[in-house]
């Protein structure tokens, strides 16, 4: 399948739209508190600015945000843009100020591929033969009766505090003549710390009216874009089928400044974490000279443990228990996980971002308190 580009006028307005999602961080860069900060109380305004660890969690539905704040410098927001098909988060920082996630739309020498990969996201590829995962603006009209979307729904909670800010919402994954499928409540534990930022989302799936079937797919669930310069450094162009056929190139680049490298719990690196199980993988490298670390954790709780792991050196960071058939490329039995009407399911993750470059043992470390 051909996936259409939007028009030159179409993109000019997406250039636009995407553009204003940065705005917001950009003055918190400069200045003490941004002024999204209205809502919040002067006795948090005076604690934040004092406190380089607190955490600062604040709606702005209007501009269809929500911005996570440290210390008065900008983490990440929560956004639900019009041309994103699912709710995300964009952009992450490390603590001190590194960009880890690819420009949404893309920085001048970063890839333009996979147009549905913005921020850190949770859907999947294949819920009721409906594609969640690869659904953008760049799908044609003609093809939009194959893919879902998740909508946005509510804020149920917002706070924030020393060290740690909460954030809990409700989205729908709707199908395409608007009918929800499901609903998703998920919570997003932001930690602050010297060094450290850390994201917990537990994701709770339940099903509404009718059985919902996550076919076995390559394409989930909680997936992260990273920046350029923290991808492997391949030379070599790349061709990606999704399950049903759809090939996107992936160009060959220059390489300078690029030094991504995933190791997994297993002792698994680079290229060979794709398509093997673990407990957590881990990515370092640098960006412009400053290193950072970004680990992804699987709780033992969740559905699958330990997970399979979607990493491609192209920048996809993805951990995926429901498509063991796929990411095994057919040795492993088929998943085909379903969800029994108005019955429910939750996956717990962590993404940890460390400034420098951390060992296994320091993941280990986050990892044993994350499952503690």
């Amino acid at each position: 399948m051909i996936i259409r580009l939007p028009s030159r006028l179409h993109q000019t307005r997406l250039m636009i739209d995407r553009h204003r999602w940065l705005l917001p961080l950009a003055i918190a860069s400069t200045v003490a508190v941004a002024p999204a900060c209205t809502h919040a109380s002067s006795a948090s305004v005076m604690q934040s600015s004092s406190d380089p660890n607190y955490v600062q969690v604040v709606p702005n539905e209007a501009d269809r945000r929500v911005d996570v704040i440290v210390g008065g410098k900008p983490f990440t927001s929560y956004i639900w843009p019009t041309t994103v098909k699912k709710p995300v988060l964009y952009p992450l920082l490390s603590a001190n100020g590194v960009v880890i996630t690819r420009g949404f739309p893309p920085r001048p020498g970063e890839r333009v591929d996979h147009p549905h990969h913005v921020g850190l996201w949770f859907n999947y590829g294949d819920v009721n033969n409906l594609d969640f995962w690869n659904n953008s603006d760049a799908i044609p009209a003609s093809q939009a009766s194959k893919y879902g979307t998740i909508v946005h729904r509510s804020i149920r909670s917002a706070k924030s505090g020393a060290g740690e800010g909460v954030l809990e919402t409700t989205e729908e994954w709707v199908r395409p003549d608007q009918k929800p499928i499901l609903r998703e409540d998920t919570k997003y534990v932001f930690h602050a710390s010297l060094g450290a930022r850390t994201i917990e989302r537990i994701t709770t799936l339940t099903a509404l009216d009718s059985e919902v079937d996550f076919i076995d797919n390559k394409e989930g669930v909680i997936g992260l874009r990273l920046a350029r310069q923290l991808e492997h450094p391949s030379l070599q162009p790349e061709k990606f089928a999704d399950a049903s056929g759809k090939v996107t190139d992936v160009a060959r680049m220059d390489t300078a400044g690029v030094h991504g490298h995933y190791i997994s719990s297993e002792g698994k690196e680079g290229d060979a974490v794709w398509g093997t199980r673990g407990k957590w993988t881990m990515l370092h490298g640098d960006v412009n000279g400053a290193p950072v670390t970004v680990a992804i954790l699987d709780h033992p709780k969740n559905w699958g443990y330990p997970t399979y792991w979607h990493a491609r050196g192209y920048g996809l960071f993805a951990a995926n228990p429901l498509g063991q058939k796929a990411l095994t490329e057919g040795k492993a039995e088929a998943t085909n996980y379903k969800l029994a009407p108005h019955t429910s399911t939750t996956f717990r993750h962590e993404v940890v971002i460390l400034d420098g470059t951390a060992s296994r043992e320091d993941i280990q470390k986050y990892y044993n308190s994350f499952t503690r």
